[in-house]
């Protein structure tokens, strides 16, 4: 079980900790890998596998024009980090205060005297600290110094691609899902609530929507999706519309599902879509008529991708 946990209110001691750092936006393959790492080198000297991270993400606080949608956001961080099955999550509030401190005072005053770690797994491209000075040769230099082990893990790949936050994000923005989900490990998930819609879907084109209030993190490209949707602790499959109803001339970006045998109204429920498949392109239809066609059309395809696929909800 995992425990999560502010520098405040942290247990006065942890046995043996071993330790990863970072901002782990997206938890893919290559987070995991420091993970894995980090849980075996626990359990050879009995001791505790742990996970810092920044809330919120440092660039928020340094540069906030530069901030781009999240991957993850906190809550579901939280949730893979959970089911990875690490002992502590440790959460450290970024601050422009704590921005200022520099890479020996932040292996010094919290890894070393309030920790007490005895290993630390950081990445290929691991920095850390004011302005981001202190690389793998200070950690190291500094781990003889005060007497923890550092273990540097290799980029990972996934065929030739690279597992990075950057390499997903560019790929849901180019609608490459299924690709994001090799990546990942995962399926990509957005969530959020639902909000009352125009009353079109049903009632127009035969066929209910549950509109999703835009969310804090990335939205793939613009188009129609095969996805699961999960309501209330169930998943249902569903296909998934993001742009702009250009058949309506809408004016704000809108995330519409069609929730496969789910019929009650979902109105102000959270619900949590997972991308698994990239169906088409948005398109502008005449009207509802040949846009209705266009969504039955759609459904089978999402029934045969589901049937072939074996993917079971």
């Amino acid at each position: 079980m995992t425990h999560v946990y502010t520098l405040d209110k942290l247990p006065e001691k942890i046995r043996n900790p071993v330790a990863t750092i970072g901002n782990f936006d997206g938890v893919h393959k290559g987070h995991q890998a420091l993970f894995k790492k980090v849980i075996e080198r626990a359990s050879d000297i009995d001791g505790t596998s742990l996970v810092i991270t920044f809330d919120p993400h440092p660039i928020k606080v340094m540069s906030p024009r530069r901030l781009k949608p999240l991957i993850t956001g906190l809550e579901q961080k939280q949730e893979l980090v959970t089911d990875f099955g690490l002992d502590i999550l440790l959460l450290i509030q970024f601050t422009p205060e704590f921005a200022a401190i520099s890479a020996r005072e932040f292996i010094k005053g919290i890894l070393v005297d309030r920790l007490a770690v005895k290993e630390i797994v950081v990445g290929y491209d691991y920095a850390f600290g004011h302005n981001r000075k202190g690389n793998i040769e200070v950690l190291q230099e500094m781990g003889r110094e005060f007497g923890f082990a550092v273990h540097q893990i290799g980029p990972v790949f996934v065929g030739e691609t690279l597992v990075s936050s950057t390499s997903i994000r560019n790929l849901l923005l180019e609608g490459k899902v299924s690709e994001v989900n090799q990546l990942l490990g995962r399926q990509y998930q957005i969530r959020g609530e639902v909000m009352k819609g125009k009353n079109r879907g049903e009632a127009l084109l035969g066929y209910a929507t549950a509109n999703l209030q835009p969310t804090d993190g990335l939205i793939p490209k613009r188009g129609v999706y095969i996805v699961l949707v999960e309501v209330a602790g169930i998943l249902y499959q569903g296909l998934t519309n993001i742009g702009f109803n250009p058949t309506f001339k809408e004016k704000d970006l809108m995330i519409e599902t069609h929730i496969l045998g789910l019929s009650r109204n979902i109105v102000k429920e959270e619900i949590r879509i997972n991308f698994l498949f990239r169906l088409r392109d948005e398109i502008a239809f005449t009207g509802p008529e040949e846009l209705s066609q266009q969504i039955s059309r759609d459904i089978k395809a999402a029934q045969e991708f589901f049937r072939t696929a074996k993917i079971s909800t």
